[in-house]
């Protein structure tokens, strides 16, 4: 028959039973022999851990009770390395008895059993499809189409065929949940047993198996389509354009410099990507970031000047020559970050203070800054910076370009805040619902100006570099536009609009996605607006993408 090799649930019992009986007698002689060692050791670590937290003690009491649970770990530490040897011996034993029977005598039928389900379920969702059509065209067939309420009852038979296909997908999808969970469970029981011998201890291989197994089993492709799916345009967009490139151009497009060239653009870009990706983790955003980099850029060529600055500022010519080389590239970053934190402090502060959005609050800042640099400056380019600053900060070391290395820096900084900190966990928790936030002790004042002064120091990171690459040429119109594709990179990384969600990764591919297309473009010789074309469709896309997640997740 054709379900003779689907197991029932007693039949599976039954396979498994030698397999638990056997590993479960020798995991009773590991809990014995663990109970006054290891077992003991952690129940001490994890009291002295609430000791030390515990406001209920005075000082001398808690001091008398974590040395009293010191003893005791000491002493359970003594049986733990009495026990090991044999402790390791039991495990290996039960090892090996799960690797040379548990895939073989039980896993492999039941996946056996799973497949045979799976089979009978498409083939009775067929069956049922089939039947539904011929009972479907009969039923058509039967309506008298002189009859006046002929397109009716044509309309309703409709309608209840399709409820009727509907009815079968879904019990269709049932039965194979019901496959896809049973081999599931049977798969994850063998960890369960080594995790219980192992005390949550896997190998490399056997997490990277239950890693590959879970996504396996969690995988939905509506899902996957709506967090890949621009990632997958965009990945055929560059393999065309490295098909294209020699064609058109007879060379071709990812060698090792250009690869070198993109790495180095990013890398400013990378800082003011990074500050905004915070804001926007708040539901925030910054439409200021090119104007603090413009004036970034004329701050850090004026101290860094090669010579007597030729232009003024609110008419008062600076020279800064007096000063060594070293001094005049820290006092650059230092007055650069004190004015990008203070304009953006400015703009938390009434995001933070009084609820304003951060679209008004950072537009408003954007008007101020781009007013007063082009007022203080008359808008003039102060030209070009000390010609042996940038090969002291940002060389080329065999022809690689070391200002990739201070980006790498800044994505491990920002990494470490936002994932190993209180204020990174603030940050998501104010961003994924501020009202909760604020209920359970999180100063949402204090973690929105945080975010803003962190990216105000990011942006003066990113702007001094800029200045160092680009060897001076500051001007308050430097940086027109670089707040757009900040943000852009930021969307399209997969940091949410709608508030904690987003990873610095993310940001980092939305960064590289953007700078190799504008690089590519550029040396295809496409036209600077349709570049801005083809921006806005990636952004747009993303975006919808964005918002058909939020929708589906609410």
């Amino acid at each position: 028959m054709a379900n003779e090799k689907i197991l029932t649930a007693e039949e599976e019992t039954k396979l498994l039973q030698p397999i638990a009986d056997h590993v479960g007698e020798i995991q009773k002689k590991i809990d014995e022999l663990r109970k006054d060692g290891t077992a003991k050791v952690q129940d001490s670590k994890n009291r002295i851990a609430l000791l030390k937290e515990d406001k209920n003690y005075t000082k001398e009491e808690r001091d008398a009770e974590i040395e009293k649970t010191k003893a005791a770990l000491q002493k359970a530490q003594e049986v733990e390395a009495k026990n090991k040897a044999e402790v390791d011996k039991l495990v290996a034993e039960a090892e090996s008895y799960i690797n040379e029977h548990y895939d073989k005598e039980y896993f492999q039928p039941v996946k056996a059993a799973c497949d045979q389900m799976r089979a009978e379920a498409k083939a009775k969702y067929d069956a049922t499809l089939a039947q539904y059509a011929k009972e479907h065209e009969e039923n058509l067939k039967k309506i008298d189409q002189s009859h006046a309420e002929a397109k009716q009852e044509e309309k309703d038979e409709n309608y209840v065929y399709k409820n009727k296909q509907f009815d079968a997908k879904m019990t269709y999808d049932k039965d194979m949940q019901v496959a896809k969970d049973r081999q599931h469970e049977a798969f994850a029981y063998k960890y369960h047993m080594i995790d219980l011998l192992r005390m949550s201890k896997f190998t490399f291989a056997e997490n990277r198996a239950q890693g590959w197994e879970n996504y396996k089993y969690t995988f939905n492709r509506k899902q996957f389509f709506l967090t890949n799916g621009l990632y997958i345009v965009i990945v055929c967009v560059f393999i065309m354009l490295g098909i294209i490139t020699p064609i058109i151009k007879h060379t071709p497009l990812f060698t090792y410099n250009n690869i070198l060239n993109i790495l180095q653009q990013a890398s400013p870009r990378m800082f003011l990507a990074l500050g905004v990706a915070g804001l926007i983790l708040l539901t925030g955003t910054d439409l200021s970031i090119g104007r603090i980099v413009g004036m970034g850029m004329v701050t850090c060529t004026i101290i860094m000047h090669q010579g007597k600055n030729t232009g003024g500022v609110f008419g008062h010519v600076f020279d800064f020559t007096g000063i060594p080389f070293g001094g005049r590239i820290i006092l650059a970053l230092l007055v650069d970050v004190c004015l990008c934190v203070l304009f953006t402090s400015l703009a938390g502060f009434f995001t933070a203070r009084f609820k304003m959005h951060p679209f008004i609050s950072t537009m408003a800042n954007m008007l101020i800054i781009f007013g007063l640099n082009t007022f203080a400056t008359k808008g003039v380019s102060f030209g070009a910076i000390e010609g042996k600053i940038p090969s002291m900060i940002i060389p080329k070391i065999n022809g690689f370009p070391t200002i990739i290395i201070w980006a790498i820096a800044a994505i491990v900084i920002v990494w470490f805040i936002w994932n190993k900190t209180t204020f990174g966990k603030n940050l998501y928790a104010v961003g994924g619902n501020s009202e909760a936030a604020a209920v359970s002790g999180i100063s949402v004042f204090k973690v929105t100006l945080g975010a803003f002064m962190m990216a105000g120091v990011l942006y003066a990171f990113g702007s001094w570099l800029e200045c160092m690459r680009m060897v001076g040429s500051g001007s308050a119109a430097y940086g027109q536009g670089w707040d757009m594709d900040a943000i852009a990179a930021c969307v399209v990384g997969g940091v949410s609009f709608t508030g904690g969600i987003g990873k610095i990764s993310g940001v980092v591919v939305g960064v590289l996605i953007f700078t190799a297309l504008t690089y590519s473009l550029t040396i295809l010789g496409i036209d600077t607006n349709l570049q801005f074309v083809i921006e806005g469709i990636i952004i747009l896309t993303a975006v919808t993408l964005d918002c058909l997640k939020y929708v589906q997740k609410k």
